[in-house]
């Protein structure tokens, strides 16, 4: 969180969105009451001990692993929103703080925010996924990449699941720079 944030944060202090508590968008404790999901392949939801795709569906996706907090409903959907279209940044230390326990720990680990488009960057302030990533690295001490860029500006808001499949194909290159 920057110092701006901060000191804003002190003027106008955040509420919990489930107990109402101040100077978070959801506390500690409400983090804690959070539903958790246990580690599962994220196409077939078997559960697993460390949340790797199964062996059946790694036969038809690349993605070897996939891990969320808790399900994208309720106050996690709200901050979710509020990091997006809310223009509350903060949110992005709030979910690092949850999603912390979770990251699997490297030596050769690098976390890789998926860029945002730049139409939604400009209107928006900020890229949310960046600020995010650079949150969750700061408090993991693991380094932050920006090893992807996005070509073009196409939006998924509005399309369908397989248009949106279709454009992620050619959503996104691979890049340099470690920070």
């Amino acid at each position: 969180m920057s110092i701006i944030d901060r000191f804003i944060g002190l003027l106008a202090p955040y509420e919990c969105l489930s107990c109402g508590a101040e100077g978070e968008l959801l506390c500690q404790t409400c983090i804690q009451q959070l539903p958790m999901l246990p580690p599962q392949c994220y196409r077939c939801l078997e559960v697993s001990s460390d949340g790797r795709t199964c062996s059946a569906c790694l036969d038809a996706s690349e993605l070897y692993s996939l891990r969320a907090l808790t399900p994208y409903a309720g106050h996690a959907k709200d901050l979710v929103w509020r990091l997006k279209s809310g223009g509350a940044r903060a949110a992005a230390a709030v979910m690092a703080k949850g999603l912390l326990p979770l990251l699997p720990r490297s030596s050769s680990q690098v976390i890789v925010p998926v860029p945002t488009a730049s139409s939604r960057v400009r209107s928006r302030g900020y890229d949310q996924a960046g600020l995010l990533a650079r949150e969750l690295g700061r408090r993991s001490r693991l380094p932050c990449g920006d090893h992807l860029r996005r070509q073009g500006q196409t939006r998924q808001i509005g399309t369908s699941r397989r248009q949106r499949l279709n454009q992620l194909q050619t959503a996104f290159r691979l890049s340099g720079a470690t920070r």
